[in-house]
């Protein structure tokens, strides 16, 4: 039994082996230089107004993931909402189930300040 997943053991152990090696390489052959150029934005053809690298609030990434996890959950209703009827009452309740549970979590989100943009 177990040696009906021997293909699939050798296609993860070999495409490990394989992204280790790359990035092994690129770390030992790559250039490692730092250039003032290098380091500076590109603005379609333009001179760049102040540094290549800015600081970016933590907010701005608090948001992003939080929109990303809301934005996947909301993915599921669209298979309930296709199996809606042979799921009944069962479903149903399932579904505002997990909707009180998103509702929760953005509650949580909301009183914390976490969605508060300055």
């Amino acid at each position: 039994m177990l040696l009906d997943y021997l293909p699939i053991a050798v296609l993860v152990a070999v495409s490990t082996i394989l992204a280790v090696v790359v990035v092994a390489l690129g770390g030992i052959l790559g250039p490692r230089r730092k250039d003032k150029r290098k380091s500076e934005p590109y603005e379609s053809g333009m001179r760049p107004i102040g540094p290549g690298t800015r600081k970016m609030p933590v907010r701005f990434y608090l948001i992003a993931v939080l929109f990303i996890l809301f934005d996947i959950e909301v993915v599921f209703f669209l298979p309930w909402a296709v199996v809606f009827r042979q799921l009944g009452l069962f479903g149903l309740i399932e579904m505002f189930v997990f909707i009180l549970i998103l509702l929760v979590g953005y509650v949580y989100a909301w009183k914390t300040g976490a969605l508060e943009w300055e």
